[in-house]
Order: structure tokens, then C-alpha cells, then sequence
């Protein structure tokens, strides 16, 4: 394979953790701006049609959309929004899930393909949803009982 010049493929996961279940939804796209996270937005709230999804996250300008505004009112308050303080990665659980995928899938591994790599990345979350007790433990959380 000759390597094509120039920048290489960037493609960035936009996800999310259910800190009571452990299920993991989670979204590939070539860029992560504005559009894609309201698109992420819109995924969960049709993955959960009758319950109330609270999302914590940064104050990063991509979460602050009229894109991402819309799918706030759409969804009636069954959305709420709830910002991390500024530069404080450690009180968001989802990175220690993100900080575990890199040493499984990405450290000091070289794809042949993109699309080989998002075939391992999408396997490595399908994996951990068929096994939720072992994401809640990656986050520090209490498995229910």
C-alpha cells in the first residue's frame, strides 16, 4: 500500500455513558463540531423516548449550538444540559472509559485502513455494552443490584 500525501483520515468518537446502567452510545464521524454533537444529542434521546437524560459535560463552544439548542427544546425537558467546571476532565467519568479504549485499542497499534480502525473501535464499545458491569467498574461506578 503507498501511503497518500498529506494529512492522515481523522475520524473522532462522540459518546457518552449511562452512569446507572453502563450502556455506552457512542458516535464516529469524520469531524466533531456543532452538527455532530446535536446529531449525538438527537441519538439519545431516541435511544430513550420516555426517560429524562442528563448530560454532563464540558464547556467546550461545540456544545453551545443553536443545532444543539433545538434538540434541548425538542425534547421537552426530557434534556438537561449540565456543564463541568472549565478545565476539569477529572470529574467527568466518561474519560476514564475513553482513557481504557486508547490502551485497548489505539496505544502502539498501527490500521492498515480507517475503516479498520473503526471497525476496532465500534467492536471495542459493542463489547463493553454486552458487559456493562465491567464500564461501570472503568468509571467508578456502583453496579446496580
Amino acid at each position: 500500500m503507498i501511503p497518500t500525501p498529506g494529512q492522515p483520515k481523522k475520524h473522532y468518537g462522540i459518546g457518552g455513558i449511562n452512569y446507572h446502567t453502563g450502556e455506552t452510545v457512542v458516535i464516529f464521524r469524520r469531524r466533531k463540531r456543532r452538527p455532530q454533537i446535536a446529531e449525538f444529542l438527537q441519538r439519545l434521546v431516541d435511544k430513550h423516548p420516555h426517560e429524562t437524560i442528563y448530560v454532563a459535560w464540558d464547556n467546550v463552544d461545540t456544545h453551545q449550538d443553536d443545532g444543539v439548542e433545538a434538540v434541548v427544546w425538542a425534547a421537552a425537558g426530557r434534556l438537561v444540559l449540565m456543564y463541568f467546571p472549565t478545565y476539569s476532565p477529572w470529574l467527568n467519568p466518561s474519560e476514564m472509559l475513553w482513557r481504557h479504549f486508547r490502551r485497548e485499542v489505539t496505544h502502539c497499534e498501527l490500521f492498515e485502513t480507517v475503516k479498520a480502525l473503526l471497525v476496532a473501535a465500534q467492536d471495542f464499545f459493542d463489547r463493553y455494552n454486552r458487559t456493562p458491569a465491567q464500564t461501570l467498574s472503568i468509571i467508578g461506578a456502583k453496579h446496580p443490584a
